[in-house]
């Protein structure tokens, strides 16, 4: 399917692996040139380079992190002028509920949401201006369904949703479509992360912990970068403009849930 989007501009967030690296791949096939942002600068530029060798599309590296106001000051000047954001950071360490204080919070918030927040104002009034614009949130699925050790990531996320569902209603006249996408466990390193967590808390191996929850998926499997990417495109593309304000969960089937 050809998307219409080649010759746009996409910035894409902690993009130098991962959901992000995947969301990156799959518009730059569709001819999307990038301006990659990630905190790693020479994991990024390696990206950068293999993305520009394989698709041979134009890409700008940033380095730094979204939730430092200066950082995100010079990305934001980077990627003026850009059709797309797609919207990502690593979440925040699992936990309890007893571990975490205020400023736990803050910096949850920070990264997960007003983060996102502060790249959407910046760059929504160049897509208003334009008539046309995409924006992808990589939120979770915990959005759906809040999971229990992760209570710093649902608070943060939860938020940032609902000034989604509020902003994508306003701008959408003006051909700016806003969308969330929910992912559950994709072969990244932060389900390795998660499942080393599993495997010493329960005191079992890491090959266990994952098969314990590859188990708890219809689709018996994690999800993969190339599957996560492809939908993140389809969002950003021309075909996709009856699609407002939605949270899409991409989890194999592992939230059952009506709605």
């Amino acid at each position: 399917m050809d998307l219409n989007i080649k010759g746009k501009t996409a910035l894409v967030c902690a993009s130098s692996r991962g959901l992000g690296r995947g969301c990156a791949e799959a518009l730059a096939e569709a001819g999307v040139d990038l301006v990659l942002n990630a905190r790693g600068a020479q994991a990024l530029e390696q990206t950068a380079q293999e993305i520009r060798d394989r698709w041979g599309v134009k890409v700008i590296a940033v380095a730094g992190d979204v939730s430092d106001e200066g950082d995100r000051a010079a990305l934001i000047k980077a990627a003026q002028g850009v059709d797309i954001l797609v919207n990502n950071a690593g979440g925040p360490p699992p936990g309890m509920w007893s571990d975490w204080n205020r400023d736990d919070f803050i910096k949850a918030l920070d990264a997960n949401m007003l983060a996102p927040i502060a790249l959407m104002t910046a760059l929504l009034p160049g897509m208003i201006d334009k008539g046309w614009g995409r924006v992808v949130n990589i939120t979770s699925g915990s959005v759906k369904a809040p999971i229990p050790q992760l209570g710093l990531s649902n608070s943060a996320r939860a938020g940032l949703t609902g000034y989604v569902a509020g902003t994508s209603r306003q701008v959408a006249p003006f051909g700016v479509n806003i969308n969330n996408l929910l992912p559950g466990i994709h072969d990244t390193d932060r389900a390795a992360s998660l499942d080393g967590g599993v495997s010493k808390a329960q005191n079992i191996s890491v090959e266990e912990a994952r098969a314990q929850r590859i188990a708890t998926i219809p689709a018996r499997r994690y999800g993969t970068a190339e599957d996560f990417g492809a939908m993140c495109a389809f969002l950003c593309s021309d075909r996709a403009q009856f699609i407002v304000g939605q949270n899409i969960l991409l989890d194999g089937g592992a939230i059952n849930a009506t709605l």
